[in-house]
């Protein structure tokens, strides 16, 4: 089996019917279909359950919402194929999709994942992301959200795939770890990139392998709500304790102090102050109880965690060109 393509589902009934179908008409079909249904209490459970005599298909019923890491960790742990997919609940994918993923997956051994252009399903003419970023502050933001989709026309390396539509190589996974359940849900598939980019990995982008995506479906906020802004509040804490060094966390103490000042600010400004400080306050929580499952460091990856420090400065440019330019004046 060549990939394998994992779906959490929760309350999708007015879309994962055409999610599903969008996959069982790729021109590349050796896969192995899994659902992962966190709860479901529409008709998306029964929707799931009627495809259940598909061959190579298998659906896993939790009975209650586990989080997103949760969810696709036990997809990945039933594959039994080279790569592993996650797939959206609300995104569709165009016919070439998964073979475009996998041959420029196959092109160097090295590529731990790689990102699908994902496009607004409702704005077809701008993107939705085509690869997530850190900054020097510790922000972690999409390229392309709200611009022309035909700018994103270029292989490249990303900092991180969006686990909404990419491919994973099973072998590093297996090596890496799988989600970090801490996080339940946001941020977590940059923990996972950053990660794979501390061991040495690579993650790219792959503009021809093209899906399309309702923003914010399965939780109800395009931006934010209450749900939203407690995983932020606790995952953006625990996204650079986790995944860098003691000492590159000294040398960043400055601008990750005043990312998080000018986050609590925006939260508070908008109204979810106090799920923000809730969240804060379970990540905490995670600290005390020694709960981080921060990676042991090693000096063979000091390049990598150096090529991290150079490229999260760097980073700061297309962060403060999208904030103060393209915002502003409206720019696509």
């Amino acid at each position: 089996m060549k990939a394998t393509v994992i779906i959490p589902n929760i309350n999708g009934k007015g879309w994962l019917k055409d999610s599903i179908e969008s996959i069982y008409a790729q021109t590349e079909q050796d896969f192995a279909l899994i659902v992962v249904d966190n709860g479901s209490t529409d008709e998306s459970l029964d929707l799931a359950r009627s495809y259940s005599a598909r061959p190579n298909f298998t659906l896993i019923e939790n009975g209650r919402n586990t989080g997103f890491s949760h969810a696709v960790n036990q997809g990945i742990a039933l594959a039994q194929s080279e790569y592993v997919a996650l797939f959206n609940n609300d995104a569709f994918a165009e016919p070439e999709w998964l073979a475009e993923l996998l041959a420029a997956a196959e092109q160097d051994k090295k590529i731990f994942a790689v990102q699908s252009l994902m496009i607004r399903h409702f704005e077809q003419e701008l993107a939705d992301d085509a690869g997530d970023y850190v900054t020097w502050m510790g922000f972690a933001c999409k390229t392309g959200d709200g611009r022309r989709a035909s700018r994103y026309n270029r292989p490249r390396r990303i900092f991180s795939a969006c686990g909404g539509a990419a491919l994973y190589r099973k072998s590093i996974l297996d090596e890496i770890g799988g989600f970090d359940e801490n996080f339940f849900a946001y941020f977590e598939d940059v923990d996972l990139s950053w990660r794979a980019n501390n061991a040495g990995y690579k993650n790219i982008f792959c503009p021809s392998a093209r899906c399309y995506h309702i923003c914010g479906a399965s939780t109800g906020a395009v931006r934010y709500n209450a749900f939203k802004s407690r995983q932020s509040g606790r995952n953006s804490l625990l996204l650079p304790l986790k995944n860098e060094p003691l000492a590159m966390l000294a040398v960043n103490s400055l601008p990750l102090a005043a990312g998080y000042l000018l986050k609590m600010y925006k939260f508070h400004r908008q109204g979810f102050g106090p799920d923000w400080d809730a969240g804060m306050q379970e990540a905490f929580a995670i600290l005390r109880e020694g709960r981080l499952g921060k990676r042991p460091f090693r000096w063979r990856d000091l390049p990598s965690y150096l090529l991290m420090e150079v490229w999260m400065i760097w980073n700061m440019v297309p962060y403060l060109w999208y904030r103060l330019v393209v915002v502003r004046f409206g720019l696509k």
